[in-house]
């Protein structure tokens, strides 16, 4: 039989001593519960470094390897100018690490305040922070440096959409009185605060230009608060290059909001702005992409006057959607020879090349195409085959990883600090650890980590590090049947398919418990807090949607009540389930019937059309039956969708 290796993950020294167990060949690293718990004890002692309890704690930490995190602590707890040495030993025995930023930080700040400029500027590393980088640049004049050196670099800093802290006030004086701030730069300040920054600054900007350049601004912010202010033309005195620019910037939201107004309003508007080239393509493209996505009659004219050798991968989307919609197959075929030849053998295109060969009696040929794509572990693999009739191939070619490879990468010290708040749970600062390491490895030691993480049950940090390394064959690692105990038996209790409710753990999380999206969706399954409080039916907080077992209990009553709300259709519940279930709704509402496959291409959020794309693809290998075909994509290719 084959061996466990357990490894005590103290220190490098202690790797020789690892205990055997006849198993398998995962090698699984263990901590010392004892020493988390003297470091846990440390940590609430911080604020007593100099008592003796603390340093008995601390002592007993010697080979633990989150004890430099009680020296950073300690060093920013009672920081002073003569720590200045000891912070230095510091920063260069950590440096870049994650250790190394939080000190660095709080050490400028304290320089700052005690305007030590000198010590400020030796220890200062180029930083998106603003704040820091104003300090950087007044220390610098004071110490001496060329105001031609110095002031140019504040241009950068002050094109920004939002305020700056006072503390940037005397140095932006100073490339003030230089003569740097011109009324062009001032403009390009209110664009910023218009497009994406904030509005609210643009009256302060506004006062800032010459009295009969100040309706620019004015301008700029009426139209930011209404876009539909670009359909009154008096508003446009001089019908300038400035005032072309702001009328641009408005027409283009306002088309999403108001296709009908907008289109009426650019009609006029070409007789009296004379527009730039890049404005009138701009404009063109945001019309075509807004009018397909609203299934606007006007859609395909507007594509059709987009200039082909600027055409990217998005619009060809939108051109393919506009003749799907249609079943047009013959249009499907001029549409695919038109465009750029890089772009003819993604999967994607050729799957639609076969599919209209095959709709225009071409059989032979459209046949060969599907027989070429039914080869391929992906979406448009999986859909060929199915068309085929043949069973889908995954290609799996899972990793083989040596014991003294996954020996050698954990003697970096940030792999044990990685894999020791893996353990304490505070993923923060593990995934932290995990990216400096891996900064350090090259890409065959990166595998080896994946296959670590993997064999740890750090299942997202696998996932993640192959597909950073673009190694994505080994199937088993990138599709963990992680939480497999529960997600079976919430998925069972709800009467979903299981391989379902995997699938949609892994594209919503990549099994990361404490995932957090950007608006506000937590935990394995991405539940947002309103949604989840309507599920349990009573309130949720993060921690409970971050204990995996909640999240799968939620997420998998959601989906049973997504499937029930669409009649059973999983395609439109898996659609629900990430745009959510309105506007699906309202999708169906605007479409007619058409083939399962026609109506995934056309979901008009990309977002939403790439995920059920892939959970498709991820539920049929998590379900994967060894020369059998597909009865996911089997359903996919027999079924209809539409109002």
């Amino acid at each position: 039989m084959k061996s466990i290796l357990k490894v005590l993950l103290l220190s490098a020294c202690m790797l020789a001593s690892m205990k055997m167990s006849q198993a398998d060949d995962n090698l699984q690293i263990l901590t010392d519960i004892g020493q988390q718990r003297i470091f846990i004890k440390a940590e609430k002692l911080l604020a007593q470094s100099y008592s003796e309890r603390y340093k008995s704690l601390y002592n007993q930490l010697y080979y633990y390897p989150l004890q430099p995190y009680l020296d950073q602590r300690r060093l920013m707890e009672t920081m002073q100018l003569s720590s200045a040495g000891e912070i230095a030993l510091f920063l260069e025995k950590y440096k870049n690490s994650p250790l190394d930023w939080p000190l660095r930080k709080a050490w400028l700040k304290y320089l700052a305040k005690k305007g030590k400029g000198s010590l400020f500027l030796s220890f200062y590393q180029k930083t998106s922070n603003t704040v820091l980088s104003c300090q950087k640049l007044n220390f610098s004049l004071k110490a001496g440096f060329p105001k031609s050196v110095v002031l140019p670099q504040v241009t950068k800093l002050w094109l920004v959409g939002k305020s700056l802290d006072k503390v940037c006030d005397p140095i932006i004086k100073q490339w003030q009185l230089a003569g740097y701030r011109t009324d062009e730069i001032v403009l390009q300040r209110i664009a910023l605060a218009a497009n994406g920054g904030k509005h609210t600054l643009i009256p302060y900007l506004t006062n800032l230009l010459p009295k009969e350049q100040q309706y620019l601004g004015r301008l700029w912010h009426q139209v930011r608060r209404d876009p539909a202010t670009v359909t009154r033309q008096n508003k446009f005195i001089k019908k300038s290059v400035q005032e072309s620019e702001i009328y641009t910037y408005g027409i283009k939201r306002l088309v999403w909001r108001d296709p009908d107004k907008a289109l009426a309003s650019y009609k006029k508007a070409q007789q009296v702005f004379t527009f730039s080239a890049t404005q009138n393509e701009q404009i063109t493209e945001k019309f075509a992409v807004a009018l397909s996505s609203k299934n606007h009659e006007q859609a395909m004219t507007w594509l059709e006057r987009l200039d082909p050798k600027n055409v990217d991968r998005s619009i060809m989307q939108w051109q393919l959607t506009e003749v799907l919609k249609q079943q047009d197959w013959q249009r499907v075929l001029q549409e695919l020879a038109t465009m750029p030849a890089k772009y003819k053998t993604e999967l994607q295109w050729q799957y639609w090349y076969a599919r209209a060969l095959i709709a225009t009696d071409e059989l032979e040929r459209g046949q060969d195409v599907m027989n070429e794509l039914a080869s391929k572990r992906h979406y448009y693999g999986f859909l060929a085959a199915s068309y085929l009739d043949t069973p889908v191939s995954l290609q799996n070619s899972p990793l083989t990883i040596s014991s003294q490879e996954k020996n050698n990468i954990l003697l970096y010290p940030s792999a044990k600090r990685a894999f020791e708040f893996y353990y304490l749970g505070r993923y923060i600062e593990a995934r932290r650890e995990w990216r400096f390491w891996l900064k350090q490895l090259n890409d065959r030691e990166k595998l080896v980590a994946a296959k670590l993480a993997n064999e740890n049950g750090w299942f997202d940090r696998a996932i993640f590090t192959l597909s950073q390394v673009g190694y994505l064959d080994d199937v088993e690692l990138r599709f963990p049947k992680a939480f497999d105990k529960k997600i079976n038996q919430h998925a069972k209790k709800q009467a979903i398919n299981p391989a379902w409710a995997f699938a949609i753990a892994r594209r919503e999380s990549s099994f990361m418990t404490d995932a957090r999206s950007p608006v506000g969706a937590k935990g394995l399954m991405q539940l947002m807090p309103k949604t989840a409080k309507q599920l349990k039916r009573g309130s949720v907080s993060r921690k409970y949607l971050y204990n995996a077992e909640n999240n799968i209990k939620l997420g998998t009553k959601y989906l049973r009540n997504l499937l029930d709300k669409n009649k059973g259709n999983q395609i439109l519940a898996t659609a629900s389930y990430n745009a959510g279930p309105y506007r699906v709704k309202r999708w169906l509402k605007n479409s007619s019937v058409m083939p399962a496959d026609i109506w995934i291409e056309t979901i008009p959020f990309k977002e939403t059309r790439n995920y059920v794309k892939s959970v498709l693809a991820y539920q049929e290998i998590y379900q994967h039956k060894p020369g059998q075909v597909s009865e996911v994509f089997n359903n996919v290719i027999n079924m209809s969708i539409g109002d």
